[in-house]
């Protein structure tokens, strides 16, 4: 299921998500303070491209806080609303849902992608 999931979830909505943080990324690298976020932005857009068997366990300490508040305030809240638009849409149809839901769940991750560990 993984394969094909990944398939038709790059075709319906996953090569747009990935290209939003790779776009958030790309405006990250611009500033040398900002390279380790943009460098973040990169991994999460190739599990954005292909999420299916992938699994995010949140974790983290006070300097992935920090640096959460910074995304937050500055790329998070869009990147988050993208993804629970589209989840939404994703999620009229019954064959839609399990899209839906992985959009959610990287909504999820836009709010809080420091400290975040994907398996």
């Amino acid at each position: 299921m993984g394969c094909l999931g990944n398939l038709l979830w790059f075709i319906f909505g996953g090569c747009i998500s990935g290209l939003s943080w790779l776009v958030a990324g790309c405006l990250w690298c611009i500033t040398v303070v900002g390279i380790p976020i943009g460098l973040q932005c990169f991994k999460f857009a190739g599990l954005s491209f292909f999420p299916f068997g992938k699994e995010i366990e949140y974790g983290g300490g006070a300097i992935s806080l920090i640096a959460n508040i910074i995304w937050l305030l500055i790329s998070g809240i869009p990147l988050a609303l993208e993804h629970l638009a589209i989840g939404l849409v994703l999620c009229v149809t019954i064959i839609g849902i399990p899209f839906g839901l992985q959009q959610f769940k990287l909504a999820k991750l836009a709010l809080m992608p420091f400290g975040a560990t994907v398996h």
